[in-house]
């Protein structure tokens, strides 16, 4: 959240640079988005803070990604699996388990404020927003 807040306020924020495979932060980087008035938070995790960026006046908007279990299951094997995140037989099982577990997973970001939306639609929602 304080990322985010920085973001905000000055237009840069050092973020941690995120090792899957060693499964811990691994350093920082610098993120910039010079004048914009927004920017993109994504990943597993920024439903957490939907509900706190609105009250602060931050949130333009959040979106829960809603695709078929199947797309999002091959899609992340392929990504993780290309990426030599884990060993194989651990993404696998992985894979499964979050496949299983993907209908709980967008109730619990709708539950925290997030609209459920595929990615035509939230593409068409970002990019009518003012910059």
């Amino acid at each position: 959240m304080a990322a985010i807040k920085e973001l905000a306020k000055t237009g840069t924020a050092k973020v941690p640079a995120y090792s899957f495979s060693a499964n811990q932060a691994i350093g920082d980087r610098t993120v910039t988005i010079g004048d914009s008035r927004l920017f993109v938070a994504e990943g597993i995790f920024a439903a957490e803070l939907a509900q706190c960026c609105q009250e602060l006046g931050l949130l333009a908007n959040a979106f829960a990604l809603h695709r078929s279990r199947a797309t999002t299951f091959v899609r992340r094997l392929t990504r993780d699996l290309a990426e030599h995140r884990k060993p194989a037989r651990v993404l696998i099982r992985r894979g499964i388990a979050l496949y299983r577990a993907d209908r709980e997973v967008l109730a619990r970001q709708v539950a925290l404020g997030c609209v459920p939306a595929n990615g035509r639609q939230i593409r068409r929602a970002v990019s009518s927003m003012p910059a």
